[in-house]
């Protein structure tokens, strides 16, 4: 059984087991997280789509440890100018583990 689920802007396919990082989430290590924005689920050759999301399907993660992702360089120059500038982004991440992915039936 997999589902493909939405964390932000991003979506991901997802199974039991699986590890994944994922935009910044407020919950603190340790604790449990409930996805709820689930678009696809396949179970045993049967697949749902939702319309956008599937009404009574959650995924339940739990919550590893939060990180900064690799460093972006955003480096402009303008010729003949005497002018550039250079600036770096690490993006803010959360790692989760799936625990389960509960379905309405």
């Amino acid at each position: 059984m997999y589902a493909i689920i939405e964390v932000g802007t991003k979506q991901y396919k997802v199974t039991k087991g699986d590890t994944l990082e994922v935009e910044k989430q407020d919950t603190p290590k340790g604790k449990e997280l409930s996805l709820g924005h689930v678009l696809l689920l396949s179970k045993e050759k049967k697949v749902e789509i939702g319309q956008p999301y599937l009404k009574g399907v959650q995924v339940k993660a739990e919550v590893i440890g939060c990180l900064r992702g690799k460093k972006a360089i955003s480096f402009k120059y303008r010729r003949r100018k005497s002018k550039h500038w250079k600036k770096g982004h690490r993006q803010e991440l959360t790692r989760i583990k799936i625990k389960e992915i509960e379905t309405g039936s």
